[in-house]
């Protein structure tokens, strides 16, 4: 068998494998996150909201809920694949998934798959509740599924370099709290980079999560405060960049045979 070839039958039980892993904690993986959704709407949309004024002719609520909801989804994708390739590893169950018949691309992108599944599943939870508010709309459908499927690539793949790094559950956390975290709540959640000192504009553009926001802002109520060319082509290159670098590591054998 030629290992550059997609084994559709390995990807699909490796894809499947991990959609019944987060299913089987739903209440973990998905109501938890969604959980955490609903008391940022309220609180900030229905309770702080209306004591805000308009940003750019849209409700607060309209205008928060898209952040909120890459705030579930960049958290959700990342600890798909961080914890599910950490404990293959833990468990030694990787091994088995090395001797199969399995490109290391396909092994990749079936983490991948988790992420975006687990992102989705997540994120529609969330429009849920925005429907609930009235908070929620599309400008552009086919950016929002863009920004959906590329953003939670991107943090999947950083799940699984940092399930390759990792040696302990501290490690497994550290980018989540420290970095992942920090930087998405600086990217524009809950307010306009127009509202900041201009100190802190040209402070935040230089954070990729403002531009995760931002995009998929734009696809919701079609406002957008940055490149959205940029925005683009900066999460095709992620994930490419990301896929790269993950599939050098695999073939090198980095983390995963300690």
């Amino acid at each position: 068998m030629n290992p550059n070839m997609i084994n559709w039958t390995g990807l699909g039980t490796m894809v499947r494998v991990e959609i019944e892993r987060f299913m089987r904690v739903a209440t973990q993986a998905i109501v938890a996150p969604w959980i955490t959704a609903i008391l940022y709407i309220f609180i900030f949309g229905s309770v702080v909201g209306t004591r805000i004024d308009t940003i750019q002719g849209k409700e607060y609520i309209e205008f928060a809920l898209p952040g909120i909801l890459m705030l579930s989804l960049i958290g959700t994708a990342f600890a798909q694949s961080s914890s599910s390739l950490y404990f293959k590893r833990f468990a030694k169950h990787i091994e088995e998934i090395l001797v199969a018949p399995i490109s290391n691309g396909t092994i990749i992108f079936a983490f991948m798959m988790g992420s975006i599944v687990r992102g989705l599943v997540v994120s529609f939870a969330v429009l849920l509740t925005g429907v609930f508010f009235g908070a929620a709309s599309f400008y552009s459908i086919g950016l929002f599924i863009f920004y959906i499927v590329g953003v939670a690539g991107i943090f999947g793949l950083l799940g699984i370099l940092i399930g390759l790094w990792a040696k302990g559950f501290e490690q497994l956390n550290a980018l989540s709290t420290f970095i992942i975290t920090p930087l998405t709540f600086l990217g524009g959640v809950f307010y306009s980079i127009t509202m900041l000192p201009e100190i802190m504009q040209k402070i935040t553009i230089w954070n990729p999560f403002f531009y995760f926001v931002d995009g998929i802002r734009y696809s919701m109520i079609g406002i957008a405060e940055s490149n959205l060319t940029f925005g683009i082509s900066f999460v095709i290159a992620m994930n490419i960049i990301l896929f790269s670098i993950v599939w050098y590591l695999f073939k090198i054998g980095y983390g995963l045979r300690d």
